[in-house]
């Protein structure tokens, strides 16, 4: 079955050309569009969508804001936001958000298809080393909240997990990670999967954020 896009952005022209890109596609179909948060959440409650390509800078409800009302639901699509500037602190705050990656508005349209395939799939469609990138630059001047429960978090994890745990936020693959602990690639894939249940968080990408938020990896590399 084709995957279901729904895109979102106040710039018609953009949508257009996203359309026209996503329609050559065999396996992909766009199902809704929206101009801006509010329409975009109207359209969610009566149709069926995979990925969402989400704008940030929008009027009456931006990205951050749409993309969190989203990720409230387990069963929600996947969000994958698109930028105009890297490391934009929206791309930031949408990650915290529930967002499963973020792209440039001017990435080739083969990369763009790959990663709506690979968030469709349930993959984060940015690199960790991205990702610790962002929160190096805007971890700082955000106001931390829920300090205290996300510490305790951490103590639903056994000690082996809570060290892959760190060495996913430092941007290490699941085959580096295997290289460093001497474990099999396949043994790596169940840790981050037990971390991944057992913290309730959607992808590798919501990992990291939780280990800066939770200071198990620090602002500028390495373990806490």
């Amino acid at each position: 079955m084709a995957i279901r896009v729904m895109l979102v952005d106040d710039q018609v022209l953009l949508r257009t050309g996203f359309r026209m890109v996503l329609a050559a596609q065999p396996d992909m179909e766009v199902v809704a569009e929206a101009g801006d948060g509010v329409e975009a959440l109207q359209v969610l409650r009566s149709t069926t969508v995979d990925v969402v390509l989400m704008d940030v800078r929008m009027p009456k409800l931006d990205g951050v804001e749409t993309t969190g009302r989203i990720c409230v639901d387990p069963n929600a699509p996947k969000v994958l936001i698109l930028t105009t500037f890297d490391l934009d602190e929206y791309a930031f705050s949408a990650l915290k958000a529930g967002a499963s990656g973020f792209m440039l508005k001017d990435v080739p349209p083969g990369e763009l298809l790959a990663a709506i395939r690979s968030v469709h799939s349930g993959d984060a469609v940015v690199a960790p080393s991205t990702t610790r990138r962002l929160l190096d630059r805007f971890a700082p001047m955000l106001p931390a909240t829920g300090q205290e429960p996300r510490h305790k978090e951490l103590q639903r994890l056994t000690e082996r997990e809570r060290e892959v745990m760190g060495l996913v936020a430092q941007g290490m693959s699941n085959g580096e990670i295997a290289a460093r602990l001497v474990l099999s690639e396949a043994t790596v894939k169940t840790h981050v999967g037990r971390i991944l249940t057992k913290l309730g968080l959607r992808d590798r990408v919501q990992v990291v954020v939780l280990a800066y938020e939770t200071g198990l990896v620090r602002a500028g590399g390495g373990q806490g």
